[in-house]
């Protein structure tokens, strides 16, 4: 149990969130037209007649919608309804050319699933937990109003009216901002395994409304208020923070939270009322006469079970028990789609070069992509898509360091000037002359000097001061530039200081 407290003046209070997530499915053409769905589009160049609601137009389901949200509900093991309908959901505004939007309400195509948030002590999460989800629907969305193009005018945009969202509808089960924000991560980074969503809250393609209530604990819910639209992890806790304790000091100046729609302004970090809430029968619910019910046959879900990839969380039981790899990178490989893929391919490169098992080179291959190139991409402001080292590249340098042609310090100069140049590891060592020095001859010679020069230490170190083995090493590899073989150095060096 998270032990997230709001301290009030008459006690502690406890916050319940849910949260019902509007996701846009990954299709190339709206729900009901066939009109492109592509991101970034001059306003009112992707409207159909159907998205624009001319008369006698008549809706027709996208197949491929339906089965990206079914895919969906297998992904987070929930009940996949093979008959659901569409509802009108009435209501006018500016960018509703229909005067009303095709929803489901009664009898939603995903009933009930479950998403597990992971432990997480730092954030206050002190073990995995289970959190339920209500339904999935698909609907279509509004177009978009935009008020700052003129100083006297708002105009509107339809590029979204029509497209296809799936609303996840979570049950009141969080309680605390820490649970919210890993709820969201963890739904995101499962749409996009699945494929269903992109993910990208910025775009708007992934957006939440926060719904929050406060209550002392172990009483019965208080009255919740909806917090609308708000795209991004950080928003999601920062709305849950501020509305619980607006809620709070609400009550407990005397007054009553009232069911409300309200909306985030991120500049002040406060929500504002932006209307009362309207419960079902506001909207005047009723079957969509222009849409058949949707009758799912076992095959069609079949394939949509069989079409699903290995999901975070199988991958991630998969990395440390048959991988070897500790918990932490596990974590860190499995939670966004791009980096498992890059990592596998990373493995099996690794693997071919080194005529071995992924077994036996996965760790190396792990700490080296979550430490070493993470840490030099942060360092030039790149990302794993944008890095000029490809899983193909990274193998190339790793074999150079597993078959002792370069040492792990030079390798990080190598990985420095793959970032720079583009090109390989093994055009970089030969052209830098980088190669790591075996020759036990040239090696001996400098240890000579290094130990005449100290001749001090080497007494020291004789008399049982081992520390200053260390000190012999690096005084050794300082003079070789860096270049000499460690094994090679330790070994020639313990036969001079100990023989």
């Amino acid at each position: 149990m998270s032990n997230y407290t709001i301290h009030g003046a008459t006690g502690d209070w406890e916050v319940v969130i849910g949260l019902e997530v509007h996701a846009q499915v990954s299709t190339q053409a709206k729900l009901f037209s066939g009109a492109s769905t592509e991101f970034g589009a001059e306003p009112n160049t992707q409207v159909s007649l159907v998205d624009a609601a001319m008369p006698g137009m008549l809706p027709v389901p996208n197949r491929e919608c339906i089965r990206q949200a079914v895919r969906t509900g297998l992904a987070i093991d929930a009940k996949i309804n093979k008959w659901s309908r569409f509802d009108r959901k009435n209501y006018f505004y500016a960018d509703l050319p229909q005067g009303y939007q095709i929803s489901q309400l009664y009898h939603p195509l995903v009933g009930e699933g479950q998403l597990v948030i992971d432990a997480d002590e730092k954030a206050g999460i002190p073990e995995d937990k289970t959190i339920g989800i209500e339904r999935i629907h698909v609907e279509q969305d509004a177009g978009k109003l935009m008020h700052d193009q003129h100083p006297a005018f708002s105009y509107v945009d339809l590029n979204r009216s029509g497209v296809a969202l799936m609303e996840i509808v979570s049950k009141p089960d969080m309680r605390s901002p820490a649970e919210a924000g890993a709820y969201v991560r963890k739904l995101r980074s499962i749409l996009r395994y699945v494929g269903s969503c992109d993910g990208n809250m910025e775009q708007g393609s992934m957006r939440a409304d926060v719904n929050v209530s406060v209550r002392k604990p172990g009483e019965e819910f208080g009255t919740r208020t909806e917090t609308k639209n708000v795209n991004s992890v950080r928003f999601v806790m920062a709305v849950i923070e501020q509305e619980a304790r607006r809620q709070v000091d609400l009550i407990e100046d005397g007054g009553t939270v009232v069911q409300e729609t309200r909306l985030y302004d991120p500049d002040r970090n406060e929500t504002r009322s932006m209307r009362s809430k309207e419960d079902a029968h506001d909207y005047r619910y009723f079957p969509d006469p222009d849409l058949l019910p949707l009758e799912l046959d076992d095959d069609f879900v079949a394939e949509c079970r069989e079409s699903l990839p290995e999901l975070p969380d199988a991958k991630r039981d998969r990395y440390v028990n048959e991988l070897g790899l500790s918990a932490y990178n596990a974590n860190v490989l499995t939670a966004e789609v791009d980096t498992a893929a890059w990592f596998e391919q990373l493995l099996e490169a690794t693997a071919r070069r080194a005529n071995k098992g992924k077994g036996d080179v996965a760790k190396q291959a792990a700490n080296w992509l979550t430490s070493e190139l993470f840490g030099a991409l942060n360092r030039v402001d790149k990302t794993l898509e944008t890095s000029p080292v490809t899983p193909e590249k990274g193998a190339e340098l790793l074999a150079l360091v597993a078959d002792g042609t370069i040492s792990g310090s030079i390798a990080k100069q190598v990985l420095e000037k793959m970032l720079e140049t583009g090109d390989g590891a093994q055009a970089i060592v030969e052209r830098e002359g980088l190669k790591q020095e075996s020759d036990t001859g040239a090696i001996e010679a400098e240890i000579d000097q290094v130990l005449a020069a100290n001749q001090d230490k080497v007494e020291q170190y004789r008399a049982g001061k081992d520390k200053l083995f260390g000190f012999f090493v690096g005084q050794t590899m300082k003079a070789m530039q860096g270049k000499a073989n460690p094994q090679v150095v330790n070994e020639l060096l313990r036969k001079k200081l100990d023989g």
